[in-house]
């Protein structure tokens, strides 16, 4: 009984040292973005941030201590009506990232100015993707539209939460744009919006992401029997039933990394010429062989 307790406090001690360090560099990644590449260019990419971006140039508030007080309605809606855990480590990057984007002013501010404003918005994006991926792997966000998303998912269920979002961010986009009467302005925070949200879906799904593999073949025996042997994939038989010849028959399915696709393309062909394959993208694999079962998956 003993070692099975310390194996428990092991375990929650490993998770506190690792949410420590995942949500510590991942606020202050995101804090060294916005101090050195979209505030600096008057770069409002959404959200919270974006909005005190724009208060800081139209009224001078400290950029850091704005995005915590704006964030405070967030935080008590959040604890009202989604629940503690979740708040409190949003809290926690919060606080971090307000204090990591005025403590981090003394760094070089990247001035784009003219055809630099795209390399400006693309590494930003790319720095504020990495450390918003890093906050996330481990449960938590930096406030701002994730928790106005839930929050409005409550009243709209109906909404997609990534189309809120999108919103939102799209919202406070055009609002800079007419507050800061540039054009560019907007566009390049676009840009930026984007490259952080391919770096963010890279980190949370890029090593799990691959392709699901349908096969109508009348060997299905011999091609599920090869993929398990040389490439160690799992094979599961579906039951089929051909609409125009009404003859039932196997369907084999497979998932399988994207670098794989082209041994199963030759394994099937090799096999049986005349095979029928669709392959299709598998944005998030989980389950043996790809990303483990966790208790956010549950």
């Amino acid at each position: 009984m003993k070692p099975i307790i310390l194996q428990k406090i092991s375990s929650r001690q490993k998770d506190l040292v690792l949410d420590a360090f995942f949500l510590t560099s991942g606020c202050f990644i995101y804090s060294a973005s916005v101090a050195i590449f979209t505030a600096p260019n008057k770069m409002a990419p959404g959200g919270i941030t974006g909005i005190s971006t724009l208060l800081h140039y139209t009224i001078g508030t400290p950029l850091g201590i704005m995005i915590f007080i704006l964030n405070i309605p967030l935080f008590i809606l959040g604890f009202k009506f989604i629940g503690g855990k979740f708040i409190f480590k949003t809290i926690i990057c919060t606080a971090i990232t307000s204090v990591g984007v005025d403590l981090l002013g003394f760094l070089p501010k990247y001035n784009g100015g003219g055809s630099n404003m795209l390399l400006a918005a693309l590494y930003g994006g790319i720095l504020s993707g990495i450390g918003l991926g890093l906050v996330f792997l481990r449960g938590a966000t930096t406030g701002g539209t994730d928790i106005a998303s839930r929050l409005l998912k409550l009243k709209w269920p109906y909404i997609p939460m990534g189309r809120m979002m999108m919103v939102i961010d799209a919202g406070v986009i055009l609002i800079s744009t007419i507050v800061f009467k540039s054009i560019d302005s907007g566009l390049y925070a676009l840009i930026n919006l984007f490259a952080a949200s391919r770096v963010i879906d890279m980190l949370l799904y890029g090593s799990d992401n691959g392709k699901m593999v349908l096969v109508i073949s009348n060997k299905n025996q011999e091609i599920a029997r090869i993929i398990i042997s040389e490439i160690n994939r799992g094979v599961t038989m579906l039951k089929g039933r051909g609409f125009y010849t009404g003859n039932e028959r196997e369907v084999l399915l497979c998932a399988v990394r994207r670098q794989q696709t082209s041994k199963v393309r030759s394994i099937i062909r090799k096999a049986d010429p005349a095979a029928f394959i669709i392959m299709c993208e598998a944005g998030d694999v989980i389950g043996e062989g790809f990303k483990p079962i966790t208790k956010d998956d549950l």
